[in-house]
C-alpha cells in the first residue's frame, strides 16, 4: 500500500473540516417536507459559489405531482465527465420531520446536537445531502477527473417518498450506479428495503348529547379503541409474526371530536403497514380493515343504529433487493474496503428514496452518513461516520 504524504493527510484534514462546517450550515436551514425552498436555495448558492454554472442547476415538477403538493421539486445537477465510465448518481433528500423545525445545531468534540431539548437535530437527511454536496464542491475545487455524473437531493421523502416516485427521470442522465446517502454507519450498505402501504380510516357515527342522552349518539372514538384494541390483542399491531410472516403496522394519526359533552360522531385515523412480502404486507391491511368493520358492528345506539367506516389507501413504496453483484453495490463495497473497511450489508425495514429509483429503473444502494436517534429529540451526529461517508462518496464519484 502506498504511503499517505503529510500533503495528503493534510489536504484530507482540510477537506474534513470543510464538509463538517458545510453540514452544520446546512442543519440550522428549515426544509419540512412540502417546502424544502430554503434548503434548495442554501445548495444552489454554495453549487454556484464552487463553479457550477446556474443553468446545469435544474429544478423538476415532482411536487406538482405528488397528492400532497408542495412548493418546491427536486434538485438535479448533471457534470460532464473529464474521463470515461459509466454515469454516476448520488442522491440524498433534503425534508425534515415536523420535530426538526427551528433546530439549532450545537457541535461538542465529535458530535453534533441539538441545542433545544425540544427540538430534534435533522440529520436525516442533512448529513446525506452535506455528503452529496461536498463532493460536488470538492470535485470542482481541485479539478478531479470525474466519469459523467448526477447528484440529486430529493424532497418530501419523509411523507411517503414522494420526491423519488415522481423525479423527471430524463432529467438524470440515465445513470448507470446511483448510491444514496441515508442512515447511521457509513460502512453498512442497505441493499433492500420492506415495502409499505398507508391507509386513512375515516369512521362515522351518530352524534348526540354525551350528557342528555348519550345513548342516542354512536360514538366514533369507541369504534376507533375498539378497533385498535383489537389490532392489538390479535397480533396485528406493531411488530407482526405469523409463522413464517413477519411485518409492521402503526396506527399513528387520531383526530375527531371537538367537545366533550357531544358523542363524537367522526373520527379519522391513518396507520400503516410494512413487510418485505407484498401478499402478507396485504393480508395485514386486510385485518385493519376487518377490525374497523367488526368494531362498527358492536357500537349500537338505542335505536339499533351503527356507525361505518371508509377506508382510503395506496402502496408507498414496494420492497426491493439488489443483487449481489449489481454494479452500483460492487462499486460501494469496493470505496468502503478502500477505507481499510469491510462492508456490512443490510436490509432496512424502512422506505428509502432508494425503494423507487430501484422500482423505477435505477438500482440504488444505500450508505449511512452520521445519523443517530432520528425523529426523536435526542437525535445527534457522529462527525467521525460523517467524514468516512464523505471520503467514501467522493471515491464512487471519482474512481472508475
Amino acid at each position: 500500500m502506498a504511503k499517505t504524504s503529510k500533503k495528503q493527510v493534510t489536504a484530507k484534514l482540510q477537506a474534513e473540516r470543510r464538509a463538517e462546517n458545510l453540514l452544520m450550515r446546512l442543519l440550522a436551514v428549515p426544509g419540512p417536507s412540502g417546502d424544502e425552498r430554503a434548503v434548495v436555495k442554501f445548495i444552489s448558492k454554495e453549487l454556484q459559489k464552487a463553479g457550477v454554472p446556474a443553468k446545469a442547476i435544474s429544478l423538476d415538477d415532482a411536487h406538482h405531482q405528488s397528492k400532497l403538493g408542495g412548493k418546491i421539486g427536486n434538485l438535479v445537477v448533471k457534470l460532464p465527465g473529464t474521463v470515461r465510465g459509466p454515469r454516476r448518481m448520488l442522491s440524498a433528500h433534503m425534508d425534515t420531520v415536523p420535530i426538526c423545525q427551528g433546530a439549532r445545531p450545537v457541535r461538542e468534540g465529535r458530535r453534533i446536537d441539538s441545542a433545544d431539548e425540544h427540538t430534534g437535530l435533522g440529520g436525516d437527511d442533512r448529513c446525506g445531502c452535506g455528503v452529496v454536496l461536498s463532493t460536488a464542491i470538492e470535485i470542482l475545487r481541485g479539478d478531479l477527473p470525474h466519469p459523467p455524473l448526477t447528484f440529486l437531493w430529493t424532497v418530501q421523502e419523509e411523507v411517503g417518498l414522494h420526491g423519488a416516485r415522481n423525479v423527471k427521470l430524463g432529467m438524470l442522465g440515465k445513470p448507470k450506479l446511483a448510491f444514496n446517502f441515508d442512515g447511521s454507519h457509513a460502512q453498512r450498505l442497505i441493499i433492500g428495503a420492506t415495502g409499505g402501504y398507508r391507509m386513512k380510516i375515516i369512521v362515522k357515527g351518530v352524534a348526540s348529547h354525551a350528557g342528555g342522552h348519550p345513548e342516542r349518539g354512536v360514538s366514533a372514538v369507541s369504534i376507533a379503541a375498539l378497533a385498535i384494541s383489537d389490532l392489538v390483542s390479535k397480533g396485528w399491531h406493531g411488530l407482526i409474526e405469523k409463522g413464517k410472516n413477519r411485518g409492521t403496522s402503526n396506527v399513528g394519526v387520531i383526530q375527531g371530536g371537538q367537545a366533550t359533552n357531544v358523542v363524537t360522531d367522526h373520527v379519522e385515523l391513518r396507520a400503516e403497514a410494512r413487510s418485505h412480502d407484498p401478499k402478507f404486507r396485504m393480508r395485514i391491511v386486510k385485518e385493519i380493515e376487518k377490525a374497523f368493520q367488526r368494531a362498527a358492528r358492536k357500537v349500537r345506539n338505542t335505536d339499533r343504529e351503527t356507525g361505518s367506516v371508509m377506508f382510503e389507501g395506496q402502496i408507498d413504496y414496494e420492497a426491493f433487493q439488489l443483487a449481489k453483484n449489481e454494479p452500483c453495490l460492487l462499486a460501494a463495497k469496493a470505496a468502503v474496503k478502500a477505507e481499510e473497511l469491510e462492508a456490512d450489508l443490510a436490509i432496512a425495514n424502512g422506505g428509502l428514496d432508494a425503494n423507487w429509483l430501484s422500482a423505477r429503473g435505477i438500482p440504488t444502494v444505500s450508505l449511512g452518513c452520521g445519523q443517530n436517534d432520528i425523529h426523536t429529540i435526542d437525535e445527534w451526529v457522529n462527525l467521525d461516520e460523517y467524514a468516512l461517508a464523505c471520503r467514501v462518496a467522493l471515491r464512487l464519484a471519482t474512481t472508475t
